[in-house]
């Protein structure tokens, strides 16, 4: 296409080399402790979309090594339980999935309350629009995948605290009317978003980060579904597709299937989120495979490893600052990743709690420390 604006792209700096997988050691444990210090350091405070990506990734890091429920998430929920949070936009449903598990862990009436909550905006708020397919809109007349995370995880976890299988049902369906706005049938990515019912075919990492997260939770926890395999098939096509895009460095460009404008404008926080998603994908649609022959299991170490390499002094660095859907690529170009971001800090954890769930534990493996 004649005129193509690379002026971003072509001072990319250069990409670093992943970690090693033999430096890994006890399941990264002293880099979540790095990491878990610098999310208190930058604050997890408002009731909010970034807050929540946070929330889930401590709780699930914390699941995956055992231990009991971090206290960021009791501080948290006990702050805005006495007096629960104006809730105007589907980003505000993010928190309440790990409410939802704190709910489901212990009985806590606190929690039950922003639980219940959520689920009223969700059913009856003027504000949660649907498309024409039934989709959750995130603003009026727009589909973005960022959503099936944000309501999404929500609906799936509050259907188990809750003992409500129709939540559950809805988290599916809402995944699969989300595909069939977003997905692209050639390849199996998905777009960031539509507007005003046409799809805008720029495929943004972290779009497809939120997609693939809640499409492999939905495998493992709505299993018996009866539209679960079309959940399956279609994020096996995604994920495949991920894989033979991924750069040897682990870490794709911020639209991952590499447009001119935005090649080389690496992306980490999508790439912690797409590795984690590979993980788990891997453990469920690959288990028939021998472990050394698992494509999706060596492209999610190589996303988990190559990501993981940009934290520094406990803070994912090169995360893109939030991001509205762009009509054209450049537009994915010119979005700052020069300061910390929660959602960068809670998809680091993600990668290290999906890879500790999928990866034989060490039984020497220490602790991390959350406390500032």
């Amino acid at each position: 296409m004649a005129g193509e604006d690379t002026s971003s792209a072509d001072l990319a700096p250069p990409p670093l080399p992943p970690l090693a997988k033999a430096a890994v050691g006890t399941g990264f444990a002293e880099l979540e402790g790095d990491l878990l210090r610098g999310t208190l350091a930058m604050g997890v405070d408002r009731w909010f979309w970034g807050e929540g990506v946070c929330l889930l990734a401590t709780w699930r890091a914390a699941e995956a090594r055992g231990s009991t429920p971090p206290q960021l998430v009791l501080d948290y929920m006990g702050r805005h339980a006495t007096r629960l949070p104006v809730l105007e936009h589907v980003n505000n449903m993010a928190p309440a999935a790990t409410a939802a598990e704190l709910l489901r862990a212990s009985g806590d009436p606190g929690a039950r309350r922003l639980v219940d909550a959520c689920l009223a905006w969700y059913q009856d708020a003027p504000e949660a629009t649907r498309a024409s397919n039934g989709a959750l809109e995130h603003w009026p007349g727009g589909v973005w995948a960022d959503t099936v995370y944000m309501a999404g995880e929500f609906l799936l976890r509050a259907g188990r605290a809750l003992e409500r299988p129709e939540l559950t049902r809805e988290a599916v369906q809402q995944w699969l009317a989300h595909a069939e706005q977003l997905q692209d049938t050639s390849t199996g990515l998905f777009a960031h978003g539509t507007n005003q019912g046409t799809r805008i075919d720029c495929f943004w990492g972290r779009a497809n980060a939120w997609i693939a997260l809640a499409g492999a939770d939905l495998l493992h926890l709505a299993g018996d579904d009866p539209a679960i395999g079309e959940v399956r098939e279609r994020l096996a096509v995604q994920l495949q597709t991920l894989a033979a895009l991924q750069p040897d460095h682990g870490v794709w460009d911020v639209l991952v299937d590499g447009p001119i404008e935005t090649r080389g404008i690496l992306e980490t926080s999508a790439a912690a989120g797409i590795g984690a998603a590979l993980l788990r994908g891997s453990a469920l649609l690959e288990q028939q495979l021998p472990v050394a022959d698992r494509p999706l299991r060596r492209a999610g170490e190589r996303a988990v490893l190559g990501s993981l390499a940009y934290v520094d002094d406990g803070r994912l660095t090169r995360v893109s600052a939030g991001t509205v859907l762009q009509l054209i690529p450049f537009g994915y170009s010119v979005i700052r990743d020069d300061r910390v971001q929660p959602w960068g800090q809670g998809l680091a954890l993600e990668a290290i709690a999906a890879w500790n769930e999928t990866t034989a534990p060490s039984s020497s493996a220490p602790e991390p420390e959350e406390h500032s």
